[in-house]
């Protein structure tokens, strides 16, 4: 995908605190308490039980060190009712740091919440929290998310814990991540101005009980290429991706889907794109080269632009449970897709795919299309 993805980090220009239990500086909220604009707080491997805080600095960077991740595991603890972490108004780099068991009383507990500013979150993983991330609606805010996991939502919490969630901010993009094993809540929700989702593997599991797998339920301009989205047989809502829902909130409301592999477990069957036709602002749809897989419905409504989309029975594809969903060589789907268009000066092609465990790897453009999230062959 050519769209140029916001690309920042935090100015490295401070000291380096270091938190240790057996150094001067022993817990987290000791660091978040001292440390300084565009210092650099190093977190040790280890388990960090109820040691949460909350960030006022305006130019941070976050990172653990050592053999594994660092984890910040809530045990029954929050700041200010919210989080584990509160990252109140600046621009913040969080790197390689874990996030477990969030909890607060209102039930909308997140391992990170984010208020205002810019955050970059690259190799995070948030497990079993009310919110995995939750950020306010400061309308000139930005998220960035890089080859993170997202998973295991509570189940005894009540509905609609969403793995991750975006307010009404600028801007959010998430490339090379995985989502799984929701529970009635939604893999993402955006209610981004913009969102680009690229590169991703959101899909439930078998376990899974997520509502929507990718949600804008206040329109916007969304870039979706190259993921593999899917809901499983358990699923609370017919739909695995949905827009509009909510209304159209922003003035500029677009949904571009190039090159997804879209999955479904229902055998009731399925609407892979559901699009909400009765609000008040025009939505253009475009969908390129996407892949279906699975009972269910995937057509153009009037004014949309469809080309390239092709579909699989869900026995067609390989077993889920290596989450490979690559096209084998001979299937008579490869090379059946579209020159992908640019739109707007943004190109819809993709030049990199998801790859396990997390991240992408770049791919080269090939001479014709395959249909899907991967141009190559199992």
């Amino acid at each position: 995908m050519s769209i140029a993805l916001t690309v920042w980090a935090t100015a490295a220009l401070g000291a380096t605190l270091v938190v240790d239990p057996d150094g001067p500086i022993r817990t987290v909220a000791e660091a978040a308490r001292i440390a300084q604009d565009d210092d650099v707080v190093e977190i040790g491997s280890g388990e960090y039980r109820g040691d949460v805080a909350v960030w006022l600095q305006k130019r941070l960077t976050i990172r653990g060190v050592g053999p594994t991740p660092p984890v910040m595991r809530a045990d029954g603890r929050s700041a200010e009712g919210k989080a584990i972490w509160v990252l109140r108004s600046g621009t913040f780099h969080v790197e390689n740091v874990a996030f477990e068991g969030a909890r607060v009383p209102d039930l909308n507990g997140a391992g990170i919440r984010f208020e205002r500013g810019r955050l970059m979150l690259r190799r995070c993983r948030f497990i079993d929290d009310e919110n995995g991330v939750l950020t306010g609606n400061d309308a000139a805010s930005e998220l960035t998310v890089e080859d993170s996991e997202f998973a295991h939502a509570p189940r005894d919490r009540g509905p609609l814990k969403h793995l991750l969630y975006v307010g009404r901010i600028a801007r959010f993009s998430v490339t090379g991540s995985r989502f799984h094993d929701a529970f009635e809540g939604h893999l993402i929700k955006s209610r981004a101005r913009e969102s680009y989702v690229a590169y991703n593997l959101l899909y439930d599991d078998a376990d899974g009980k997520a509502g929507y797998e990718l949600e804008f339920p206040d329109g916007g301009t969304a870039y979706v290429v190259g993921n593999v989205i899917g809901q499983s047989a358990t699923t609370t809502n017919r739909a695995v991706v949905a827009y509009g829902a909510e209304g159209s909130y922003w003035d500029a409301n677009a949904l571009y889907l190039s090159h997804n592999t879209l999955l479904s477990d229902l055998e009731t069957g399925t609407a892979f794109l559901r699009v909400w036709r009765d609000r008040p602002t025009p939505t253009r749809v475009v969908a390129i080269n996407n892949l279906t897989v699975g009972r269910g419905s995937f057509a153009p409504a009037a004014g949309d632009r469809f080309q390239g989309n092709r579909a699989l029975p869900r026995a067609a594809m390989q077993d889920a449970r290596t989450l490979d969903f690559r096209l084998g060589r001979r299937s008579p789907l490869r090379g059946a897709g579209v020159a992908p268009p640019a739109i707007a000066g943004h190109s819809l092609a993709p030049d990199a795919e998801f790859a396990l465990p997390l991240g992408t790897r770049p791919i080269r453009r090939p001479r014709v299309w395959t249909p899907g999230a991967f141009q190559t062959a199992k």
